[in-house]
């Protein structure tokens, strides 16, 4: 393939595909409920689990915080005969490796890639993935003493599955990294397609909830809202709404031609010692947009959209505005437009290991349309946000669908 300066071939991100809550199936579905600022959180469907009682939470506080959450359509469909499996296996399969076979696939064909052009070929799967509540579903069902239950539940098997189906032949991987995996999933894809170790890489993420389970356990520990959203820099910020997403997109070597998007450079760094185990380090944040900047060969002035972690914690939040102004607005030329920063959890929730996924996506159709997405929670800034992000006008928080203008940089 084509080599950049610096020896690396040049990535571009070709398919993609999506299912995120309520409905929203697809990239352009995806933009439609940013762009309009939507609401995609609900509270827990009946078909999924009745939410707990103040007595059964132990308190109404905790009771309140595992009450919502944003749950996907139709995760219990699935076309087994399209792809080789039967209805026995099909009944043992977690749901999350269902999606992952019908939106990888997907991502892969809208690149215009055929089953017959992928089999044998030197394709990847790279896939961030954490959730296991489908091992408490396979243990009150007849199906988990089925001889498929044992690769029903498997992280590894949910990757291979695609991999096995089109005859994919290229490096195949499963990262749970928490809330980060599809970040480094994606740090891995790039990685191996710019080293010409593989042809293409499908980057995929997925995350369903199936049980109460975690719902509580993280509503017992103060990580989720009372009020059930992820108020993203915003003075109402006490928590995030836990959420579902399957995302896919496939990372192909540039064949020479325009493309809509190029994908510069990623970083994977840690916080390493902080104030607690869950606790962000802004140091290390700053370090690791220094490290992607530089890896992408890009000044901080290039830049015209970032799509921000945005849980909705207040500390997180602070931490993370006080990150981007160390390392991204101070390098900025005041003279410039100003940097738009966005959170599609303010719309969607947090899809824990998909989460990058979605704002991968949210960050990809806002540049290929040249605009900026609303933060639909935003009504009263954090003052430390604020001061952070707003004291050298160098930042602007979208209240409203709003132009990066023509010199924005197609590249991610």
């Amino acid at each position: 393939g084509d080599l950049s300066v610096d020896g690396f071939a040049e990535v571009v991100l070709a398919g993609t595909s999506a299912l995120l809550p309520q409905g929203a199936d697809g990239a352009v579905a995806l933009w439609y409920v940013v762009a309009g600022g939507s609401d995609v959180i609900t509270e827990v469907p009946a078909a999924r689990w009745e939410p707990p009682d103040a007595a059964e939470a132990g308190s109404e506080v905790v009771s309140l915080r595992a009450r919502h959450g944003g749950f996907v359509r139709g995760a219990e469909r699935f076309d087994h005969q399209r792809f080789g499996v039967s209805a026995a296996e099909a009944s043992a399969m977690d749901p999350q490796q269902r999606l992952l076979l019908e939106r990888g696939y997907e991502a892969l064909h809208a690149t215009g890639l055929r089953r017959t052009e992928l089999m044998g070929s030197a394709t990847g799967v790279f896939l961030g993935i954490a959730g296991f509540d489908f091992i408490e579903v396979l243990k009150a069902s007849p199906a988990g003493r089925s001889v498929y239950a044992a690769t029903g539940s498997s992280h590894s098997i949910a990757a291979g599955r695609l991999s096995f189906v089109l005859g994919l032949q290229g490096p195949c991987v499963s990262y749970d990294t928490a809330c980060s995996a599809a970040l480094a999933a994606g740090h891995g894809a790039l990685r191996a397609v710019q080293l010409q170790e593989c042809e293409c890489a499908l980057l995929e993420a997925v995350n369903i909830m199936l049980t109460p389970a975690v719902s509580l356990a993280f509503a017992v520990a103060g990580m989720t809202s009372v009020n059930g959203r992820c108020h993203t820099f915003d003075s109402r910020a006490d928590g995030y709404a836990r959420a579902e997403a399957c995302g896919a997109a496939a990372l192909q070597p540039s064949t020479g031609a325009v493309a809509p998007l190029v994908v510069c450079g990623s970083a994977v760094r840690q916080d390493g010692r902080s104030a607690s185990l869950t606790a962000p380090n802004g140091v290390a944040q700053r370090a690791l947009l220094q490290a992607a900047l530089a890896e992408a060969g890009m000044n901080a002035a290039a830049l015209s959209r970032l799509e921000a972690r945005g849980t909705g914690t207040a500390p997180g939040d602070a931490i993370e505005a006080g990150s981007l102004r160390a390392a991204v607005l101070q390098a900025r030329d005041e003279a410039r437009a100003a940097l738009a920063v966005g959170g599609v959890k303010a719309n969607c929730g947090h899809a824990e290991p998909a989460a990058a996924m979605t704002g991968l996506l949210v960050l990809a159709a806002g540049l290929e349309r040249r605009l900026a997405s609303p933060n639909a929670q935003l009504r009263r800034l954090t003052p430390r946000v604020g001061e952070a992000l707003l004291g050298g006008a160098a930042c602007v928080l979208p209240t409203g669908l709003s132009s990066m203008g023509s010199s924005a940089a197609d590249g991610l």
